[in-house]
């Protein structure tokens, strides 16, 4: 770990870390959101007229990851060789989960982060009719694979 933030100059101006000189290696990053719903979404789930709404936050996720670097002003644009998403209905909400790798120099924990963000979102507009009160929370980097700094493990 750094005791310095790498998106910043010594003039203290935000800029893009230059990756170019980093190997290529294969980096994979997990992550995790979760959507507090009530019994009565929960319940109301599989009957949704938009659709299957996990399924929907599953396809919403990936394409999320892919566009991370267009949301992100400082992330670079990655080729992405895997994504994941899972939306599992579990007591008191949906938990997602997001994975993402590459063979680059940079990692892919915001891919990782902005798929199941935007997944968790993607639950909340699908089943908003039904409870204005759902929260989002727990949005958090899981583990990461790969580079030159340590791999990473959420503790418990």
């Amino acid at each position: 770990m750094t005791d310095k933030l790498s998106h910043f100059d010594d003039a203290g101006q935000a800029h893009m870390v230059d990756v170019g000189t980093k190997a290529a290696t294969r980096r994979e990053a997990v992550a995790a959101a979760f959507v507090e719903l009530n019994n009565a979404v929960l319940v109301a789930l599989p009957q949704n007229p938009k659709g299957n709404p996990l399924e929907v936050a599953r396809f919403a996720g990936i394409q999320a990851a892919k566009r991370t670097s267009e949301l992100i002003p400082m992330c670079h644009p990655l080729a992405l060789s895997f994504v994941d998403v899972q939306a599992t209905v579990v007591a008191g909400g949906v938990e997602i989960r997001a994975t993402a790798a590459t063979v680059a120099g940079t990692g892919v924990e915001m891919e990782a982060m902005v798929a199941a963000s935007v997944a968790a979102l993607t639950v909340y507009d699908m089943t908003k009719a039904l409870d204005k009160g759902i929260r989002i929370r727990e949005v958090v980097l899981l583990s990461k694979t790969g580079g030159k700094s340590c791999d990473y493990k959420r503790a418990k």
